[in-house]
């Protein structure tokens, strides 16, 4: 709420505002039965913006930076919206108050280039369908000088040939014999972690 009330009538803090975060990313991962049941860990490729290598992620040729004209320093710049003064992040650096004097060659003075990036996701027991799992920082790379974004991956349980799920339950159909009807037996039947033994 501060935070709205900030931006709409120009209040709070020391007058610098938050520069832009990297954008969350979402990654659909499908998985078996078997690895949503157990847990899994998985390797995945994302293609996203990361920090440029050349300026580590600066943006600058050099390191070098100085103050925006445009917000002087303050990363904000105030709009007159009627009788409402609004505040916004000040579209010339982004937020952070500083500009670029000689901009990095590789990445344009962006700070972040298009890249592939390989993570690691340990997918726990039990997950369903929809479940996700937040990756904090490994999402989109964001401007020079700001946080990255967020990752969340999305799960996706594929239909299994036997098992069908409900909830924690699992259930499949195991034909019998008339005669084991009628009569009773003990039947072998399959489970996600062998065969087990049930009486009729």
């Amino acid at each position: 709420v501060g935070d709205i009330f900030s931006d709409i009538f120009g209040m709070g803090g020391n007058g610098r505002g938050r520069a832009r975060r990297g954008s969350d990313l979402r990654y659909l991962l499908e998985l078996d039965l078997e690895e949503a049941v157990f847990g899994v860990e998985k390797h995945i490729e994302v293609p996203t913006l990361v920090a440029c290598d050349s300026c580590d992620g600066s943006g600058s040729d050099d390191g070098k930076t100085s103050t925006c004209d445009t917000c002087r320093g303050h990363g904000r710049v105030r709009m007159q919206n009627g009788i409402f003064s609004v505040q916004q992040a000040c579209p010339h650096c982004a937020g952070t108050g500083k500009t670029v004097t000689n901009p990095c060659r590789a990445c344009h003075g962006e700070g972040r280039v298009n890249d592939e990036r390989t993570l690691e996701v340990k997918i726990p027991a039990g997950v369903d369908n929809g479940d996700r799992i937040r990756l904090t920082g490994q999402g989109e790379a964001g401007p020079a000088g700001t946080v990255p974004g967020d990752l969340y991956v999305e799960v996706r349980v594929r239909e299994h040939a036997i098992f069908t799920r409900e909830g924690d339950d699992l259930f499949c159909e195991v034909p019998i014999r008339f005669a084991h009807a009628t009569l009773g037996a003990e039947l072998n039947v399959p489970t996600l972690g062998g065969e087990a033994k049930i009486s009729i």
